[in-house]
């Protein structure tokens, strides 16, 4: 079953680039990772500090993978330090088709 998945970022005062360029890079890195169908990054119109990553896998073990790539787990270490709240990641199940 696909799974999408929800990330939420809030940038510290002044750290809003940063946040940008690192989502920005996960795209780029994570689009071409195996059972990734998509991946798109969103920025609040009332927030210019909050940001969302959204993102469909072909199931739940292929973001499990990706999960576990150190790509990923460095990507986390960086960016917790750049956001003002603990990392939030959300996974999902499409519920009406």
């Amino acid at each position: 079953m696909e799974l999408t998945i929800f990330a939420r970022f809030h940038a510290r005062e002044g750290q809003e680039g940063a946040v940008a360029a690192e989502l920005r890079d996960a795209v780029a890195r994570v689009s071409k990772e195996p059972g990734c169908l998509g991946i798109e990054v969103y920025r609040s119109t009332r927030d210019p500090r909050l940001f969302w990553l959204h993102s469909r896998w072909v199931d739940e073990a292929a973001f499990d993978k990706h999960a576990a790539r150190p790509e990923t787990n460095q990507f986390v270490d960086r960016v917790q330090r750049l956001i003002d709240h603990p990392f939030d990641v959300t996974r999902t199940h499409l519920l009406f088709p």
